[in-house]
């Protein structure tokens, strides 16, 4: 019989930034590809995504491990604390407290548990506060995942040269896009030992942008994307709020996650 996957966070682990209307929530993402292709290994491989954009680290703890352990996993991804470290005004010491809990949690229930470090996004310095925070909170989720070597995996998405390239990025900057997800499915399946039949084609040479082109897409960058996700922050609304999870329950994978979706829709359809 196949294991069961199951991933739990938020916008990374969602999918946001490899857009595809014929998914829940419109995003594919590299959750759903990893559990594709474990299904592509064994037909009864099950899977659930509870991941929602935009949660804060307590919101996922609170609202996402225990439902996702009452479903007795034999995989769990992990990531969160993103959207906090976003908020520079919010002590890390108590965000760090709550992950290390999380991660003893998942740790000491017999599955085995996927954690990642953040990416060292290359920031424009309006945003450049949020890297020492960041560098922080890889190096704690590194020591935990010395500590428990025989339950937990870590995928150190920090030291991937590929992420440098602009190109893996979604226009926000923040999320990787559907190239940026496919490439992350890879290292994930080959980190996990999994055979597979994702590939990824290395892109050419990047393009070169002038410096007043280059001013021009930051100041629409900061119009359009870093802005209205302050003002979000100030009026306390998130983009997940009327969001629920992708897939809440377990999926076999193997019956084709874009036909699950149009089943679902038509269901809820004639309701």
């Amino acid at each position: 019989m196949g294991g069961l996957f199951v991933a739990i966070g938020d916008s990374f682990t969602e999918g946001v930034g490899d857009w595809d209307t014929r998914h829940p929530n419109g995003v594919r993402g590299w959750a759903d590809r990893v559990a594709k292709q474990l299904s592509k290994v064994d037909p009864d491989t099950r899977y659930a995504n509870l991941a929602i954009r935009s949660r804060r680290l307590a919101g996922v703890v609170e609202g996402q491990i225990e439902p996702a352990l009452a479903m007795d996993p034999d995989l769990v991804s992990f990531y969160a604390g993103g959207n906090d470290l976003l908020e520079v005004r919010k002590d890390l010491g108590p965000v760090l407290a709550t992950y290390t809990r999380a991660v003893e949690r998942l740790a000491t229930s017999g599955a085995r548990v996927l954690l990642f470090t953040g990416f060292d996004i290359p920031l424009h310095p309006v945003l450049e506060p949020f890297k020492r925070r960041n560098w922080a909170f890889n190096d704690h989720v590194r020591s935990l995942a010395r500590r428990y070597p025989e339950s937990v995996t870590l995928v150190d998405y920090w030291t991937w040269d590929a992420y440098r390239d602009r190109r893996m990025w979604d226009i926000d900057k923040l999320h990787m896009n559907r190239a940026g997800h496919r490439y992350m499915a890879i290292q994930v399946l080959n980190i996990l030992g999994v055979r597979h039949q994702l590939e990824f084609e290395p892109f050419g040479p990047s393009e070169r942008v002038g410096p007043i082109q280059s001013v021009s897409r930051d100041v629409e960058w900061l119009r359009q994307w870093v802005l209205p996700m302050f003002g979000r922050r100030i009026r306390g609304i998130t983009l997940g709020d009327e969001l629920q999870p992708k897939w809440p329950e377990p999926i076999l994978p193997a019956d084709g996650l874009k036909k699950m979706y149009r089943t679902r829709r038509r269901l809820l359809a004639a309701d």
